[in-house]
């Protein structure tokens, strides 16, 4: 039987999506809409890897995702700073932050991975694709009011 190492941090695998974003993407894309400005501890890349986490586990609670950081937050130091966020700092930077930041970061990543490895992802989209095969999970905090 092999002997395995246990992994170097708590969340690899958030580790490893975050090493995938180019390191001054983020910052650069938040500067654009001025989301850097408006934020003072809860900054755009914080922000970024908040959502990589969410989207990862599946949580669908605002309590389930902030206490979770808060427990793991010495290991989310070492993703270039990222701090966790308060439930009311997340939920107020998900309503009022500007989400074309967020698309325009996929877009920007997804641009820069393809200019990395050229014909692996196969097609090249000139839009939003019309299929997925896995379903995406988004958290939202805005509220649809009844008609």
């Amino acid at each position: 039987m092999k002997n395995y190492k246990p992994a170097k941090d708590k969340l690899p695998v958030l580790s490893q999506l975050c090493k995938l974003i180019p390191p001054n993407l983020v910052s650069k894309i938040a500067e654009k809409y001025g989301i850097d400005k408006q934020a003072r501890t809860f900054t755009a890349w914080s922000h970024v890897v908040s959502l990589l986490f969410t989207q990862l586990t599946h949580f669908i609670g605002l309590n389930d995702v902030c206490d979770t950081l808060r427990i793991h937050s010495r290991w989310l130091g070492s993703l270039r700073g990222a701090v966790p966020p308060a439930r009311n700092t997340l939920s107020h930077a998900n309503k009022t932050r500007n989400s074309d930041m967020m698309e325009e970061l996929f877009w920007a990543t997804l641009s820069h991975l393809e200019s990395l490895t050229p014909g692996s992802f196969g097609i090249r989209y000139k839009g939003v694709p019309r299929r997925f095969k896995k379903a995406i999970h988004a958290v939202d905090s805005s509220t649809i009011a009844p008609s």
